[in-house]
């Protein structure tokens, strides 16, 4: 896949995080929503059950913290909403939210501004709302168009509504829709995954994500499996998931960007996410949100209640404040990096931290190239092969405790 070049478009997610008229990265703002209407089986978010009366003393506490961090010098070109479940807010709470954040910082007018969202919270009504407080891109936690896999996830809606959800979205006036979707379920066989991903390319959406399930050692969904009788497929269907999920996205005309993620051609990238991967800064507002920024990185306190007690109090609420050493950030920049379909820039790698990759690395990555999981072009790129990316954490076993000798 061709490197993509740098674009103006306002949808566009492929500009350099290291352009801006400062001379320093663009930076990202995320604001973590910890609210949902029920906790599913599997996951290990920071998150609790709804209760209007703390969301509102919440939503408070956010845009107090937000106002209390402004700096006009900081350029955001991004505001993501992620929870939890962001659709839970009211739109003027949004809207507030928001407003803050341009208060406080120069956000670029073409910013692009996701909230996530689940489809028993959003009704057209709702969503029309959040598009005219700001909110130009969607993202919808789907997960399964079967309902039988939602039922075992602890989902609260069914695949109509999923499906429902979608068309509210455009009527709303959203033309930026991503759609979540998770493989390798309790019970899930292959063809089973292939008709959520035809049902999701029937949707319409411009960018969606694919997510291995991940269960975690405490999640009630273990223990659901065990009296079940449930069990997810050999690793080797799970290969044949990904491999057979993708190709039909690319026969839909999705291009693949990141090991998980495909978007419409240059036009629907995860502007905030390719931030994450690219080397990029962003600032954390909520309950448990982390954040990079001008080479710290800090992480906030993770309890609601806590959370918003210490910002009332005018206290702050960064916690393992650091600095980030080399070695750490060339470890995330060659980790992050080789997960985009493009893979490691070879040039960029070594003007900002002058490694050249190959020198130091070729003999324990040429067996990687020779198998067909990488592909080298000298001087320019190193990248995973979509083959390679089911074994994207053997190839990056190279890299630990190794960047800096």
């Amino acid at each position: 896949m061709a490197r993509p070049e740098t674009s103006n478009d306002p949808g566009s997610g492929l500009r350099d995080p290291f352009d801006s008229a400062q001379g320093r990265p663009n930076t990202g703002i995320y604001v973590h929503i910890p609210f949902c209407q029920a906790i599913c089986n599997y996951c290990n978010f920071n998150r609790g059950l709804h209760d209007a009366g703390l969301r509102e003393r919440y939503v408070d506490a956010l845009v107090a913290d937000i106002h209390n961090s402004a700096d006009p010098t900081v350029a955001a070109d991004t505001i993501f909403f992620g929870g939890g479940t962001p659709s839970l807010l009211e739109p003027a709470e949004l809207r507030r939210i928001i407003q803050a954040c341009r208060d406080s910082f120069t956000v670029a007018v073409d910013a692009e501004i996701t909230i996530e969202a689940n489809p028993e919270s959003s009704s057209e009504e709702k969503l029309a709302a959040f598009r005219q407080a700001g909110a130009n891109r969607l993202s919808v936690g789907v997960q399964s168009f079967d309902d039988e896999e939602l039922r075992r996830l602890g989902r609260l809606h069914s695949s109509r509504a999923a499906r429902h959800a979608v068309g509210s979205a455009r009527q709303a006036g959203f033309d930026n829709v991503s759609l979540d979707l998770m493989m390798w379920l309790p019970g899930q066989r292959t063809a089973d995954w292939l008709v959520s991903v035809e049902t999701l390319i029937e949707q319409q959406p411009d960018h969606a994500s694919l997510y291995l399930l991940e269960i975690y050692p405490n999640a009630p969904l273990r223990d659901e499996m065990a009296r079940g009788g449930w069990s997810v497929a050999p690793d080797e269907d799970a290969a044949e998931m990904y491999l057979g999920g993708l190709a039909r996205l690319d026969a839909a005309g999705f291009e693949q960007y990141e090991i998980s993620n495909v978007a419409r051609p240059s036009t629907r990238r995860s502007r905030h996410n390719l931030k994450y991967w690219q080397e990029g800064e962003w600032l954390g507002f909520g309950c448990g949100a982390h954040a990079t920024f001008r080479g710290e990185r800090w992480r906030t306190v993770s309890g609601t209640q806590d959370y918003i007690g210490k910002v009332s109090a005018g206290q702050d609420v960064r916690l393992d404040r650091r600095v980030l050493d080399e070695a750490e950030r060339l470890e995330e920049a060659l980790f992050m990096g080789l997960r985009l379909a493009e893979g490691l820039d070879l040039a960029r790698l070594h003007q900002h931290h002058g490694l050249d990759i190959w020198a130091r690395y070729g003999p324990d990555l040429t067996p990687y190239v020779s198998a067909g999981w990488l592909v080298h072009e000298p001087g320019r790129r190193l990248a995973l092969t979509r083959n390679g990316m089911l074994l994207a954490t053997d190839v990056m076993s190279v890299f630990i405790g190794g960047t800096v000798r």
